[in-house]
């Protein structure tokens, strides 16, 4: 999986998760890599700085002073809140049924749950596209 920060013609940034750099292109070329915010077909790339790995293993987070982090933890909790009432839940199970739409032993659907670290690798290298849901602080309080 790929990280890239994106700009769309309207002026607005986010991040999309990608599994390879070749599918961000292919997505682009065919129209349908669009603004998380407006909706925008019209997106580039953002100018990035190189991933360093961390040894420290600690989250780094954005500032609760941030001017826009409020209205970010609202997105955050409408899609999460979107895609639990929309999908189903497989529990444990997530990479095997992920396995079974991708490769149409089932029912092709939106589906959530939990998965393993090196279940996601696997996943992911098997060009099985997913992405993980938000996890907001309060909802652990």
């Amino acid at each position: 999986m790929i990280q890239y920060s994106l700009n769309c013609d309207k002026g607005h940034h986010y991040d999309a998760w990608f599994r390879n750099a070749a599918a961000f292109d292919e997505q682009q070329a065919r129209g349908i890599v669009s603004c998380a915010v407006c909706g925008s077909d019209k997106v580039s790339k953002a100018p990035m700085a190189p991933a360093v790995a961390r040894t420290d293993q600690q989250k780094i987070s954005l500032s609760s002073s941030h001017p826009e982090a409020a209205k970010f933890r609202e997105l955050l909790r409408a899609y999460r809140q979107k895609v639990v009432s929309e999908a189903d839940y497989v529990g444990d199970k997530f990479a095997e049924e992920a396995r079974k739409i991708h490769f149409e032993e089932a029912e092709a659907r939106g589906i959530y749950g939990e998965a393993t670290r090196d279940e996601m690798v696997a996943l992911a290298e098997e060009g099985i596209e997913f992405m993980p849901l938000p996890d907001l602080p309060e909802e652990h309080n």
